[in-house]
């Protein structure tokens, strides 16, 4: 068998406003080696968003929804500029299975203009960097792709361990082969893991899935690493929620939430 290429995907074909792609074994989550994790799709989706625009604008909001399981397999991604306007603009990006045509993701972004410099407010204090961490175990069973193609550091908490975390996350490969990973990209490639870090319920008896996601960003990450502080609060129910605050190692960034379907697991 030859070794994995070396990006979360290959592309295959492009053109404006919509790209084809052949996901690698880097995509696949920790359930099956035939379904994606949430982050590079999701990821995938911003890239083409942010291809509509000139690198004027920013993105201030980024809602991501999975509508089925993201197959192994080549994928197509298209945006179209829904709501244009001169200070912001809405995208909305959808992600298809290429071969069978079934939509399998929707994002809807909303950009606002670059700008040099602005006022700063609120700031919550970042956690201690990714030096200060440690890589942690991966639970028996997980199945490695999307796993061993991030560099992880645990500061608080672990995948091991139930309750809140504080991890700090690194792609090992670009999303695209031939492409340098745009700020954007490698943010949305990590912040699917809030949950699953802060996970607060022992997986083999209980499920805890997100179908959604939505990133509010007070500005663009910089450098290769991306920092959770997260946390799962549950109510009682078959909902749950899982949110996050997100910063690079110059400080935050921004917050996400996910919303959980909360159940048992089956014959657990």
């Amino acid at each position: 068998m030859s070794p994995a290429p070396e990006a979360f995907y290959v592309l295959d074909d492009t053109e404006a406003g919509a790209s084809t792609v052949t996901s690698t074994s880097h995509t696949a989550g920790p359930w099956s080696p035939q379904a994606q994790h949430g982050g590079p799709p999701m990821a995938l989706m911003a890239r083409e968003a942010q291809r509509l625009g000139d690198g004027s604008r920013v993105v201030a909001r980024l809602t991501c929804d999975l509508l089925g399981p993201v197959p192994v397999g080549r994928l197509r991604v298209e945006a179209v500029v829904a709501r244009p306007g001169r200070s912001v603009e809405l995208v909305e990006c959808e992600l298809a299975d290429a071969d069978s045509g079934r939509v399998a993701a929707r994002a809807a972004a909303w950009l606002v203009p670059r700008v040099d410099s602005g006022p700063v407010a609120g700031l919550p204090t970042p956690p201690s960097g990714p030096a200060t961490g440690g890589e942690g175990a991966v639970p028996p069973g997980w199945h490695p792709g999307y796993l061993d193609a991030i560099e992880w550091s645990w500061v608080e908490g672990s995948l091991e361990q139930v309750g809140p975390a504080t991890v700090w996350m690194r792609p090992r490969v670009p999303l695209v082969t031939g492409e340098p990973m745009a700020p954007l990209e490698r943010l949305m490639v990590c912040v699917d893991s809030a949950s699953g870090a802060s996970a607060a319920l022992e997986i083999t008896q209980w499920q805890f899935m997100n179908t959604e996601l939505t990133a509010h960003l007070v500005r663009e990450p910089a450098g290769e690493w991306i920092g959770l502080r997260a946390r799962t609060t549950l109510g009682g129910g078959a909902a749950g929620l899982a949110q996050a605050e997100v910063f690079d190692e110059e400080g935050f960034v921004g917050r996400t939430a996910q919303a959980l379907l909360v159940r048992p697991t089956p014959g657990a």
